[in-house]
């Protein structure tokens, strides 16, 4: 490969911008590569491989197929009630649950009647609902006739959602504290909710110190920077390498130290990690955890486990520290959902931001109680997840607040799948998706990873200094060091390969790392992609080699 036909002085000055939105730039190179392949007339037959994305390709259909299901069903309980032409009523609650049960006698070909009875019966024997209220729920949300009630979450919704954040999230064992939930559109509202929430009612101050644990999802390190907030950031560093050339992306005693530090109200990590995607060692949990027993009690933790379903026994900060932690869940990933925009936060009963926000000045108190005056006679009595769903619509829309109700009864059949047989093969499948991606991404490369249990493999950061280190020595990282900026090597594979792939840097990573994304291409694109970043290697050093001779 030649060098690319941007300047020096063009990349560095585009490695300034987001990695998603550098990534646009290096979709326009890998275009014109595929409509213009040399040797080829007109358009090639190659096609650009962007491995810069995170939306799966794959979805789950049985979930889908029983909402599906669920929605005939509620449409013949609204035409039971009113019939004329297109209109219908609302489905009423008495004698429901038989008549579903003479529906799907009524209609045993229907695709997903099966599993839909199957989540409807083990959501019954699990979580001892009344049949006919939980069945009403379903089908009088379905048809989406109402407006959320309860405007944070429905209420059998609620309990399915904490069982299967409790199985999947928390392997099983949560702590004894209920678990509040807070049903969003994706994880990126909860994201915006809580950063909000925690300024509108003083918990955090413009300028404060928070910690970051990168690399990490960029929006976390962008918001923190805003003007509105303009937080001083600590970063707590995935430095530590397995072995020369080899990073291990876990985090070192020293470097989780530092939340040690008072001043540092809140710290934010992706769990698994985005781009390492590798899970929390249980050695930093249980550091974290003495830090807050003994150093920096009111630590608030912001846990982002949007990829926690990729590692098997998977355990959240949030169960480990239930009064510290904001969980943040979405589940797009799993279920290859993105366009759904489901998410919730999660906080427990008994938690630290409910007692700052008794502690308040009561000046402070008197501030916020003409905010959210409004909404009850004591405003001072409400709870921190309430504000965080009052502040989602500027307090004065609270009564029109929370996720759609159709998407709310997408989220909870998503839920009861999991914990069906079929939701566990489901797993298991879209692990070994990502594992042979990862697999013959590597073969390809022919790079070298650490060995780790923990690993989600729904991405993969790769750093392509160490691997110079580890391939030809320090002398050869140090010419590419000096010859080029890091991610030049981005601009090279989009221009003449047609690969995507997003930059480290951007993740507060290695500068000369790169995040492939093992989600969203077909298996052998992977292998290609590896063979393209074992040429640039080649290329490279051959121009180090000529540089010597």
């Amino acid at each position: 490969m030649s060098k690319p036909s941007i300047s020096r002085e063009e990349i560095r000055r585009l490695a300034q911008l987001s990695p998603f939105e550098l990534k646009g730039r290096f979709i326009e190179l890998a275009q014109a590569y595929q409509a213009d392949e040399p040797g080829q007339k007109g358009k090639s037959n190659t096609h650009m491989l962007n491995a810069g994305r995170g939306n799966p390709n794959w979805i789950a259909t049985g979930p889908r197929e029983a909402f599906l299901a669920l929605g005939h069903f509620s449409l013949s309980e609204s035409r039971r009630v009113w019939t004329a032409d297109n209109l219908g009523g609302m489905p009423e609650q008495q004698g429901i649950a038989e008549r579903y049960d003479k529906f799907t006698r009524s209609h045993p070909e229907l695709p997903g009647i099966e599993l839909l009875t199957a989540s409807i019966d083990l959501a019954v024997e699990r979580f001892g609902f009344d049949r006919d209220a939980w069945i009403h729920e379903l089908a009088d949300s379905t048809v989406g006739d109402n407006y959320p009630v309860p405007d944070r979450m429905l209420t059998h919704a609620e309990q399915v959602v904490r069982g299967y954040l409790r199985e999947e999230l928390m392997d099983a064992e949560p702590p004894a504290d209920q678990l509040d939930l807070f049903a969003t559109e994706g994880g990126t509202a909860a994201m915006c909710y809580i950063f909000d929430s925690l300024m509108k009612n003083g918990i955090l101050h413009k300028g404060d110190k928070i910690a970051l644990m990168v690399p990490v999802f960029t929006p976390y390190i962008e918001i923190a920077e805003l003007d509105t907030f303009d937080f001083e950031v600590v970063k707590v560093e995935a430095s530590n390498f397995a072995e020369t050339g080899v990073r291990g992306w876990r985090y070192p005693t020293e470097e989780v130290a530092k939340l040690e530090d008072p001043a540092v109200k809140l710290v934010c990590l992706v769990n698994p990690s985005n781009p390492p995607s590798l899970a929390l060692s249980q050695r930093v949990a249980d550091q974290i955890k003495q830090i807050v027993a003994t150093r920096n009690p009111n630590l608030i933790v912001v846990t982002d486990d949007v990829y926690g379903t990729f590692v098997n026994g998977f355990r959240t900060l949030a169960a480990e520290l239930p009064r510290n932690s904001l969980l943040v869940y979405s589940y797009s990933k799993h279920y290859g959902c993105t366009g759904h925009r489901l998410g919730v936060i999660g906080l427990h009963h008994d938690n630290v931001l409910d007692a700052m926000l008794a502690e308040l000045p009561a000046e402070e108190k008197a501030r916020l109680n003409k905010r959210y005056g409004t909404l009850t006679l004591e405003p001072e009595k409400i709870r921190f997840i309430d504000r965080l769903v009052a502040d989602s619509r500027q307090v004065a829309l609270n009564h029109t607040a929370g996720l759609s109700l159709p998407q709310q009864v997408q989220m909870t059949l998503f839920s009861l799948f999991a914990l069906l047989p079929e939701g566990k093969a489901y797993k298991a499948k879209v692990q070994e998706i990502v594992h042979q991606r990862l697999a013959l991404l590597l073969e390809g490369s022919e790079m070298k990873i650490a060995e780790d249990p923990q690993r989600a493999g729904y991405y993969i950061e790769l750093d392509l200094l160490a691997e110079a280190e580890r391939t030809a020595g320090p002398e050869f990282a140090e010419y590419l060091q000096k010859t080029y900026e890091p991610t030049e090597p981005l601009f090279r594979l989009a221009e003449q390969t047609g690969v995507v792939l997003l930059n480290g840097g951007g993740f507060d990573g290695p500068e000369w790392s790169v995040r492939v994304s093992l989600a969203n291409l077909d298996d052998l694109d992977y292998l290609k992609i590896g063979h393209h970043l074992r040429q640039i290697f080649l290329d490279y050093r051959s121009e180090w080699e000529q540089s010597k001779a």
